[in-house]
């Protein structure tokens, strides 16, 4: 699910700004970005992640300011460097080139220079970052549990039209059956006439045919898991792949009973449900 926090907060030494973006995604995928001075916390930010958050794409990203004495400073690694421009100076000299570049040439080379970073200001910075990252993520949850409820709300409302359209059902059943029998009796009359027609035959055909095609089972089941469906999403935390599954067998129900069906008016109604239900699943994307 979606979601943004942020938190800035400062202490004599330090001021540490934290952001926090999650987006959707079927796993949990961290991606953190740290200031060279507190790298080592990695492991300890998506530990913290983990038990926050269980599934999406998170975006973190920390500064921090010192405003007194810096964290790192430079160490200039003497000996090597000196090392470096003797080798480069001797080359030189052996194809007569000049010294001019020497000098920069020595000191860009690996590990004359290094940054070192001061322990206990180390140590401070994170304090302060490590509180921040727990007000940002509090604020994130609180992002996510607000478009959570409109989330909800939309369900419910996705929902309580499939439930409409089912009904609506009922109003063209018997027309439906009528139809189906007056056909294949105008069909077997039209083939062989009406005097050699085996009427109890045909009503016999008529009779399994009809329960072939008949969707009372298949409304009631679309019903219940209709009801089933606003359950989870009341009552169950982390229900999204639940709900998946659930939106997986009302669309199996609403297949069966369109394919059924054998009536335009019908169709018409399963259209509007299977629209209705593709909004869902869109929508199941966002919920964990």
């Amino acid at each position: 699910m979606t979601g943004f926090g942020t938190c800035t907060k400062e202490n004599p030494n330090f001021e540490s700004t934290v952001e926090i973006r999650t987006l959707n995604s079927r796993f949990l995928d961290v991606s953190i970005r740290l200031p060279k001075a507190i790298n080592g916390k990695e492991m300890e930010i998506r530990n913290i992640i983990t038990e926050k958050l269980i599934r999406g794409k998170v975006t973190i990203e920390v500064e921090i300011r010192a405003k007194n004495d810096p964290i790192t400073s430079v160490a200039i690694n003497k000996e090597l460097f000196k090392q470096y421009y003797e080798q480069l100076r001797r080359l030189a000299d052996s194809v007569i080139a000049p010294h001019d570049d020497l000098f920069r040439i020595a000191i860009q080379s690996p590990d004359v220079m290094m940054n070192e970073t001061k322990s206990e200001q180390a140590e401070q910075a994170w304090q302060i970052s490590r509180d921040c990252l727990m007000d940002a993520l509090k604020a994130c949850d609180e992002f996510r549990l607000q478009e959570g409820k409109a989330l909800e709300s939309k369900f419910k409302e996705y929902v309580n039209t499939i439930n409409d359209l089912l009904k609506k059902i009922d109003e063209y059943e018997p027309g439906r059956i009528k139809k189906i029998k007056d056909r294949l009796t105008g069909n077997l009359q039209e083939l062989i006439g009406n005097d050699r027609a085996d009427l109890n035959r045909l009503e016999q055909e008529i009779i399994y045919y009809i329960e072939k095609i008949d969707i009372s089972e298949e409304k009631v089941r679309l019903g219940n898991h209709l009801g089933y469906f606003i359950e989870v999403l009341e009552k169950e935390d982390n229900a999204g792949k639940k709900l998946g599954f659930i939106s997986q067998e009302i669309g199996r129900e609403i297949n069966t009973i369109g394919s059924k069906a054998n009536d335009p008016d019908i169709q018409m109604l399963v259209v509007g449900m299977k629209d209705e239900l593709e909004k869902i699943k869109e929508q199941l994307a966002n919920v964990v």
